[in-house]
């Protein structure tokens, strides 16, 4: 059986964190919390260490976009 998508129950540091990871593995990442502000906020910091990437050229654009965008 092979894995295809993660579900993440909490979008605090360790559930933002293991989101990250996943989406930049390549798994559609589906993450829940008790309400919207605490996604949004798990996504902005997401996207904050992404960044932090991109700058030390790590990554590229297209690879912050893709991962974010696997994250749901």
């Amino acid at each position: 059986m092979e894995i295809k998508k993660i579900a993440v129950l909490g979008a605090g540091l360790m559930g933002n964190g293991i989101a990250h990871v996943c989406a930049q593995a390549g798994y559609d990442v589906k993450m829940r919390d008790i309400e919207q502000k605490l996604l949004d906020k798990g996504i902005a910091t997401i996207t904050k260490n992404l960044e932090r990437g991109l700058k030390k050229g790590r990554i590229t654009q297209e690879e912050i976009d893709a991962t974010v965008g696997r994250i749901k």
